[in-house]
């Protein structure tokens, strides 16, 4: 039985320490850990970040191809049609307000930053339909700058973990980015979200097939039996169907 982690009594810099070492075991434990989005420039990220709202990356790839040959720059989704638009974007859901939001990014990329996406947060945020998460993920993976995507794996595991005992997103982000160094901000994201839709499921972990048990103070939320636990895991393909 691996030995009880006590989060609430670690000295920062004990939980500084095992926050990294949680980092590394998970590249492990995931070494194929990447985004699950199909994309080619910051653009298309965007519009498909957007688009996993409420929404499996397997059904965004399906309807991605046919988006971005049919709107290639920020002036294209400026000047769309919003019901050919919205038709396109019916398969992801909330297929309106996913329309209204491209339409908007698209008029204010043209009319504020030349029609490219910016490098910085501070800017992604001024988009319309884009909050910290989306941002972070085009800051992390189309520009290679570092930012910590907390979506419902990351802050479930977050807090898991006992890295955080916040529920806002924005407030686990800040804990993690004290705790894990900057560079490594973007891949712990990809990481967390992988163990997250494969291991650390939301309603029975499969804490007994877990690498890091013995750093979690949170052992024993699943089934510890190593075959019962075995039978949880999910496949090791990036496209599982799992909602954001």
């Amino acid at each position: 039985m691996p030995a009880t982690v006590d989060a609430a009594a670690e000295t920062p810099l004990a939980k500084t320490r095992r926050a990294r070492r949680i980092v590394r075991l998970l590249g492990d434990i995931h070494p194929d850990a990447r985004i699950a989005l199909h994309f080619d420039n910051a653009l298309e990220l965007l519009v498909a970040t957007v688009l996993s709202a409420q929404c499996t990356d397997k059904k965004v790839n399906e309807v991605t191809p046919g988006v971005f040959a049919r709107y290639r720059t920020a002036a294209g989704y400026a000047g769309a049609d919003r019901a050919e638009l919205e038709d396109m974007l019916r398969p992801t859901g909330f297929f309106r307000a996913k329309a209204n939001s491209l339409i908007g990014i698209g008029a204010a990329l043209t009319e504020r930053f030349d029609g490219e996406v910016p490098r910085s947060l501070a800017a992604l945020v001024t988009l319309p339909g884009v909050g910290r998460k989306t941002a972070n993920v085009v800051l992390g993976h189309a520009f290679d700058m570092p930012g910590i995507t907390v979506d419902t794996h990351v802050g479930r595991l977050s807090r898991r973990f006992g890295l955080t005992t916040q529920t806002d997103p924005v407030k686990v982000e800040l804990d993690l980015a004290a705790l894990i160094e900057q560079r490594d901000w973007t891949i712990a994201s990809d990481r967390m979200i992988f163990h997250g839709r494969r291991i650390c499921h939301s309603r029975r972990p499969a804490c007994g097939a877990c690498g890091l048990a013995r750093l979690c103070p949170s052992f024993g939320l699943g089934p510890t039996e190593p075959a019962e636990a075995a039978r949880l895991v999910r496949g090791t393909r990036s496209d599982v169907e799992t909602l954001r």
